[in-house]
């Protein structure tokens, strides 16, 4: 489930730079602090969203599946009580029903093996999720997909719209269906992949 991205990992030790997601800077727009809030990032790779949380003051679990990735997250970035880094696989985890205020599944569900993994993950991290928290969702659809850069990996590719049916009894803040455009610094390709994102915050 490591994507094909550990080739990157061991190539570059900060292959998916140090800024943080588009979403995750979005979600400053609705909470007004990050201060004290629990947070799951799963598929964290090297931890740029979980660092820029945490050191807004929220006390995270990240992990991912990688040990090449969570090396690299240690090294990146100084060492903090407010992370806990983790090589663990979230389809094997047991997750406290309404624990996190915040759980992020950033470029991680079309790294599954097949749409039944990807909905029980989805599943997994809404039930997770406490009464008025969040859901971030970033993946890969099926709409285009370029992935020359990626020659080793075969993603699961579904529709926006059954990433966006799971949030239907949720407040959708942000639900888009766009491009981005890349490259990556171990082979510097430049491709496209049209991609969800999702953020949700849970009603009930």
């Amino acid at each position: 489930m490591d994507g094909g991205y550990d080739n990157g990992y061991k190539a570059c030790p900060c292959f998916w730079g140090r800024e943080p997601g588009s979403l995750i800077k979005l979600l400053s727009q609705h909470l007004s602090s990050f201060q004290g809030i629990f947070v799951l990032d799963v598929g964290c790779g090297e931890g740029k969203n979980s660092f820029y949380l945490a050191s807004k003051g929220a006390l995270v679990d990240a992990l991912d599946v990688s040990e090449f990735a969570i090396k690299n997250a240690r090294i990146n970035w100084p060492a903090s009580e407010n992370i806990n880094w983790q090589i663990a696989d979230v389809r094997d985890m047991t997750l406290l029903d309404f624990h996190y205020d915040l759980a992020i599944a950033y470029g991680l569900l079309h790294c599954l093996s097949d749409t039944d993994q990807i909905m029980k993950t989805i599943n997994k991290l809404k039930g997770a999720t406490k009464v008025g928290g969040y859901n971030i969702v970033c993946a890969f659809n099926n709409r285009s997909q370029d992935l020359r850069a990626h020659p080793d990996f075969s993603p699961c590719l579904v529709g926006h719209d059954f990433y966006a049916s799971f949030y239907a009894d949720w407040e959708l803040l942000e639900c888009s269906d766009s491009d981005l455009t890349e490259s990556h610094p171990h082979n510097m390709i430049t491709h496209t992949h049209s991609m969800t994102r999702i953020l949700a915050r849970k009603l009930l």
